[in-house]
């Protein structure tokens, strides 16, 4: 019988987990968070989400070098030099899984148009919602996650070699494993935003420009502590500042979705 931790007390020690033991995750564990998975709401009963659950060392490679933090630029010139690129834990974790958006079986079952934008916005929220009921039931069993959305950064590339066909696109990956608790890299929470910032009353509330600032040196002065020199509005600016995965319209278009 699993002995699980307290949903509140799981959640609020909720950290990324980026070193791993070594250790398998059972089946007795693996069965119980995925069956947590499956036990979550779902849009109108649509159950638009899909689970790869990647083994395959070849496959966990190509899915590492795709999850890398470089331009496109730098990752083709990287790729063609045979450099081994992207985030070590997609290789090292117990677990790897690719929670995907799903109407494939829609179409297979009934005369549908999924190819709807509110369709994609089903199957996005719905995978999101699963894949959190799963880390929070690993997290309740002494395990622990990181999602990986740099599976985006060549979603076509990823999509072939997850062998997925149309109306299925990759959203995000989740690494699950025993944590290394002697790694530094898994000891610290990031602070999030504070409720008085988060939550609006009946209408919404413009945060408050001092209470953000307040925020941002809140959060510089975390990463200062990991000898970084970083705070919030910095990575806000490298994320939003330039084109975002520009190409992911056309792919999902191709994939059947976002057409009107």
């Amino acid at each position: 019988m699993l002995n699980s931790q307290p949903t509140i007390e799981t959640l609020l020690n909720h950290r990324s987990i980026r070193k791993y033991t070594g250790e398998p995750i059972s089946e007795e564990m693996l069965s119980a968070v995925l069956e947590a998975g499956r036990a979550v709401s779902t849009s109108s009963f649509l159950q638009a989400c899909s689970i790869i659950r990647v083994t395959d060392k070849a496959k966990r490679t190509a899915l590492r070098q795709i999850s890398c933090d470089l331009s496109q630029a730098q990752y083709e010139q990287a790729l063609a030099e045979g450099k081994r690129l992207g985030h070590a834990y997609v290789e090292d974790c117990a677990e790897y899984l690719v929670f995907c958006m799903d109407s494939h079986r829609h179409n297979q079952l009934a005369k549908v148009q999924t190819d709807w934008t509110e369709v994609m916005i089903i199957g996005a929220i719905d995978a999101a919602l699963m894949a959190q009921n799963v880390l929070a039931a690993a997290e309740s069993l002494g395990l622990g996650g990181v999602y990986i959305g740099s599976l985006r950064n060549d979603i076509a590339r990823a999509s072939e070699v997850l062998g997925l066909p149309k109306h299925v696109v990759p959203l995000f990956g989740l690494c699950l494993g025993h944590p290394d608790m002697s790694s530094k890299i898994n000891q610290s929470q990031r602070p999030r935003l504070p409720l008085d910032i988060l939550v609006s009353t009946d209408t919404y509330q413009v945060a408050d420009e001092n209470k953000l600032e307040k925020y941002n040196e809140v959060v510089r002065e975390y990463y200062q502590g990991r000898g970084l020199d970083l705070d919030w509005r910095a990575q806000i600016a490298a994320t939003f500042g330039a084109e975002v995965r520009p190409f992911m319209l056309e792919f999902l278009q191709k994939q059947g979705f976002c057409k009107r």
